[in-house]
């Protein structure tokens, strides 16, 4: 969907918030719900957790085969209006990828939250022009949001 038509009505937005970690320097839930609904082209129904290193691992584990703690993971339940699913973020990988790439921490859960707010409308990367569009659309919305465009560097 092109830009113009997200920004043409308030999406509806009922987010739900945990945190079932202890990492200092937690985005807000003010701050994730304004990340969240800069991503959203519609209705969504979004529970955004965020986890130790423990949880983000028995998720990964669990859900993808693969055993080790991911930056961000999003389960979408149903494909129908309004959206529903989770969007499940690792507290100490996100803040040890944002020491590494030298980014901001709350700049880069921004990233990480439109990120999933994109898998979760249906975005994926697993093709290159796939991962070119959602890429292209993330750096579109999080510099709106006034933060540096995260996939500068990728390319």
């Amino acid at each position: 969907m092109r830009r113009e038509a997200r920004a043409k009505r308030t999406r509806r937005l009922a987010l739900t918030v945990q945190v079932a970690s202890r990492s200092a320097h937690l985005p807000s839930p003010r701050q994730l719900r304004r990340w969240a609904r800069a991503a959203l082209a519609q209705d969504a129904e979004v529970t955004l957790r965020i986890v130790s290193q423990t949880e983000g691992r028995r998720l990964n584990r669990e859900f993808r085969g693969r055993d080790y703690p991911t930056n961000v993971l999003t389960f979408a339940y149903s494909d129908q209006r309004p959206l529903a699913g989770d969007i499940v973020l690792c507290a100490p990988v996100v803040r040890r990828e944002a020491r590494v790439q030298q980014r901001s921490l709350t700049a880069h859960y921004a990233h990480l939250v439109v990120h999933g707010l994109l898998h979760l409308q249906g975005y994926d990367h697993q093709r290159a022009a796939e991962a070119r569009r959602m890429q292209s659309l993330e750096s579109e919305i999080v510099t709106q949001l006034g933060y540096p465009d995260p996939n500068a560097t990728l390319a």
